[in-house]
């Protein structure tokens, strides 16, 4: 049962330039989001593809390693759709998306509000990012930006890192999580003078439900002590879990929503995708005290239920307001929204040993 106070459209498509001449944005989505002094700071993944169409083929765009961009036209008597992102080669299996992403910095003033002005574009750099940077997310730590992003490539799905003290310059470090491996987030302080991230491993070969793991790091950028910390149980969340926003500290502990999808059976199609919430102790985040046995959020309006991937939510931002949060989050993989949720509705949702919290 939805748990959203009121919802709102951000950003769509349309508001976006596409990178290069002829192409067109299929999707803004996904973003990192960070309150600073005078501005909301966003970092977005915009999703695009060329606008050409050629009878019989498909255009399958990548990134070249100096900023430029190629377009491999594939017959599509060679090609398997496996849904409305990725295609698959009917020679040897391997995957390519049929769009690539990169990711843009918007601003909107806090004081004034209004529209979000783009200031800068973080385009892929390295081979491992020949397909395109997705789903960043952004913590602070002291006086540092710390963004984690998923890099796609012919290697696969990995996990990279990246920095800046003003949001205006950016430093990368690299590969933190190979393939296959996305959805990491950062607790913004230490644990016994150690970093603690989130991720959420994908390996082909199915021995348990989909998880969430922890992992802890003496610098953010070496990562060990790997841990199992929350599992699938519900239909809902069967076919993937995986981190949403950066954990908030509340009164209770720490404060993670998430994201699961259920699994299709319809060829072609992506089950849905819905937000749960997750209370981790306050001093030992490895304890999860509570969840939610229902989702807090699933797709219901419009933007959220039609779209280039339909029925999705998929959140990734959540800003702390006091009594209530204002959650940011990809829509049908097409655009931007942001849902508003009291603080204790969603506490009161939780149960542990089938206990309701209150």
């Amino acid at each position: 049962m939805s748990k959203r106070l009121r919802e709102s459209l951000l950003l769509r498509p349309s508001d976006i330039r596409p990178s290069q001449p002829g192409w067109e944005v299929v999707g803004v989505l996904n973003p990192a989001i960070v309150e600073t002094a005078d501005d909301l700071v966003m970092l977005a993944r915009v999703a695009e593809r060329p606008g050409e169409k050629r009878a019989g083929l498909t255009a399958l765009p990548r990134w070249h390693r100096d900023g430029e961009v190629a377009v491999d036209w594939l017959d599509d008597e060679c090609l398997q759709p496996i849904d409305a992102r990725v295609v698959a080669m009917k020679k040897n299996g391997s995957l390519r998306l049929t769009s690539v992403s990169h990711l843009q910095v918007l601003r909107q003033s806090i004081k004034t509000g209004g529209s979000w002005t783009a200031t800068a574009s973080l385009l892929p750099e390295t081979e491992y990012e020949e397909y395109g940077i997705e789903d960043p997310r952004i913590t602070r730590i002291e006086d540092t930006y710390w963004i984690t992003y998923v890099a796609v490539s012919k290697f696969g799905a990995l996990t990279a890192l990246m920095s800046s003290t003003d949001l205006v310059k950016f430093e990368r470090h690299g590969i933190i999580f190979p393939c296959e491996n996305k959805d990491v987030v950062l607790f913004p302080q230490t644990f016994d003078d150690d970093f603690v991230a989130l991720h959420r491993p994908n390996p082909r070969s199915h021995f348990s439900p989909p998880s969430i793991w922890m992992a802890r790091s003496p610098d953010l950028i070496h990562w060990g002590r790997h841990e199992s910390l929350l599992s699938a149980s519900q239909l809902w969340e069967g076919d993937r879990v995986g981190s949403g926003p950066p954990p908030i500290l509340i009164d209770e502990g720490w404060l993670l929503l998430y994201h699961g999808s259920a699994s299709s059976h319809v060829a072609g199609e992506v089950g849905r995708y819905a937000a749960g919430a997750l209370l981790l102790d306050r001093y030992d985040p490895s304890q999860v005290l509570a969840r939610t046995a229902e989702p807090i959020m699933t797709p219901t309006v419009a933007f959220e239920v039609c779209g280039f991937v339909p029925n999705v939510v998929f959140p990734t931002a959540m800003l702390d307001r006091g009594d209530t949060l204002h959650l940011y989050y990809g829509a049908a993989d097409t655009c931007i929204g942001m849902a508003e949720f009291s603080k204790r509705a969603i506490f009161e949702s939780m149960t542990t040993q089938g206990v309701r919290i209150s």
